[in-house]
């Protein structure tokens, strides 16, 4: 089992994308605690916000395959299609479900307000605006570049 964890651990394409999953939650909460004035672990396992984990992973995950098996290959091409399907979840389903969500939301506080039902909140924060993708993917890449360059 020691030798599964330590080859695991030497996967540089599976660390490096780690990392960038890591470090864009990171800065997550940390917006979030300076913005809120407050630390609320939801921000760390949860999805939304700036910059997208989802992204970072994605575009470190493809960008890591590039550089270390080359452009060319088809598990870039794989890694590439799966980063833009992620990104584009990310930005364009996930995001009109959070709105969706709001409106719903709205609806529910006005018919609580007139005491005919309890109300029960649905997650607002569940896809990213473009921008956000956009951060998070070159955070990704980022990474990978940094990592690929160090060698480490």
């Amino acid at each position: 089992m020691n030798q599964i964890f330590n080859q695991i651990l030497r996967n540089r394409i599976l660390v490096t994308t780690l990392l960038a999953w890591i470090l864009a939650q990171t800065i997550k909460v940390t917006l979030g605690v300076i913005k809120n004035k407050k630390f609320d672990f939801r921000w760390f396992v949860g999805t939304g916000g700036m910059p997208s984990a989802h992204a970072a992973g994605a575009s470190a995950l493809a960008t890591s395959i590039g550089l270390q098996l080359g452009w060319d290959s088809v598990y870039f091409a794989l890694a590439c299609a799966f980063a833009i399907v992620v990104m584009f979840d990310a930005q364009g389903v996930r995001r009109a479900t959070g709105k969706q969500a709001r409106i719903l939301n709205k609806i529910l506080e006005d018919i609580y307000w007139q005491g005919k039902i309890k109300e029960d909140r649905l997650r607002e924060l569940i896809g990213h605006t473009p921008v956000e993708v956009l951060i998070g993917m070159t955070l990704g890449v980022v990474c990978a570049f940094l990592r690929h360059w160090k060698g480490g």
